[in-house]
């Protein structure tokens, strides 16, 4: 690692500068100026040429046989690793990287306001990164959203003191490329009620179909953090693939990073099993224009290619209620956001005795009108 530190600040004041979403641009949180992402690069190239950006690279791995290729994978940062630090949370072992400007003030995943400051090494440079699109005032706003109307949701969880909580943060991302190719035999019926006279006639007739094809995948997404949910993630998905740039540190200030927990080598089942279901349901829904159809045998070959690291946006909060922790997701992109509610109780069971009191009394009359 180089010995000079590259930092983000403000070429005019020197203060800190964070990435605004709405904006697109990097802004100072003291004067106020803003610099597009290619202008701070620019300013900074000459400290970048001057840094040591020469540190070993990570020795390639070559693929083997027929398993995804990580070989592109690295953990050089260059002079894109000067001024980075790391947190660990003692609670639940969460470890986050950011850039030296951000305060990381409590853990994203379970709360815990003590972040503690932790080793900035052995962690791989993303290869692309989604900047944040949807501002801390959007999730505030999903988040009140996602709670009105909703009459069995505890009064002091909407607090302002519980929704400020909301932060930023990226999560690392496998993203696998591959094809997949596939044969399937399937049991199909078409089924035809006519009459005749005064008959009513059914006519059944079955096929055997087959069906085979291959389909091309670009990154398949799976997320390398053990910390957040399977299904909060795939809850807001999609992202749009169509924004992501090549990583750069710029979009970082202002937002925690996790570290990945998963590797890709133990991502790949999932990617596996994605890439095979969505081939599963692509011959499947051939199968139109019959009454009944059931998959009598199949056969999948995975051909895989390159994995990719990616750091996604996602705005995360993280309270509890009577003991119990609960965690919201928004995309970072598109602000589809999702998340268990806590349910007061009392309130609940004031509820089921407005609705089973006149439940009883209705009860009552019919039995006094049978016995």
């Amino acid at each position: 690692m180089a010995e000079q530190v590259t930092n983000y600040r403000c070429p005019a004041c020197t203060g800190p500068v964070h990435f605004n979403g709405t904006t697109g641009k990097l802004e100072c949180d003291y004067c106020g100026s803003s610099y597009t992402v290619e202008e701070m690069e620019k300013l900074y190239a000459q400290k970048n040429e001057e840094a040591d950006a020469k540190a070993a690279a990570q020795e390639k791995k070559a693929p083997s046989g027929d398993g995804w290729d990580t070989s592109d994978l690295i953990d050089d940062w260059g002079a894109d690793g000067d001024g980075m630090k790391a947190y660990s949370c003692p609670t639940c072992g969460a470890e986050l990287i950011c850039e030296e400007t951000t305060a990381a003030t409590s853990c994203p995943y379970c709360g815990n306001p003590s972040i503690v400051p932790g080793q900035f090494s052995g962690a791989l440079k993303p290869d692309f990164v989604i900047p944040f699109k949807k501002t801390k005032e959007d999730a505030v706003k999903a988040l009140k959203d996602h709670c009105k109307g909703k009459f069995l949701l505890p009064k002091s969880f909407s607090k302002d003191h519980h929704i400020q909580e909301i932060q930023g943060i990226y999560v690392p991302f496998w993203l696998f490329d591959g094809e997949v190719e596939g044969d399937m035999t399937l049991n199909a019926v078409q089924i035809r009620t006519f009459r005749r006279g005064n008959q009513e006639i059914t006519e059944t007739d079955h096929f055997l179909l087959r069906r085979e094809g291959s389909i091309a995948f670009e990154k398949i997404p799976v997320d390398g953090s053990r910390k957040m949910p399977d299904g909060h993630m795939d809850a807001i998905e999609p992202f749009d693939y169509g924004e992501m740039v090549p990583f750069q540190r710029a979009y970082l200030p202002g937002f925690l990073a996790d570290r990945y927990d998963v590797s890709a080598e133990d991502s790949a089942k999932r990617a596996d099993d994605r890439a095979e279901d969505t081939a599963r349901n692509a011959l499947y829904r051939t199968a139109v224009g019959f009454g009944g159809v059931t998959i009598a045998n199949q056969n999948y070959h995975i051909h895989r290619g390159k994995v990719h690291y990616a750091l996604l946006p996602v705005w995360m909060l993280n309270t509890k209620w009577n003991g119990k922790d609960y965690l919201f997701a928004m995309n970072g992109q598109t602000g589809k956001f999702i998340g268990e509610l806590p349910v007061d109780k009392g309130r609940l069971w004031t509820l089921f005795a407005g609705v089973a009191a006149p439940v009883a009394a209705v009860m009552s009359v019919v039995l006094r009108l049978f016995l």
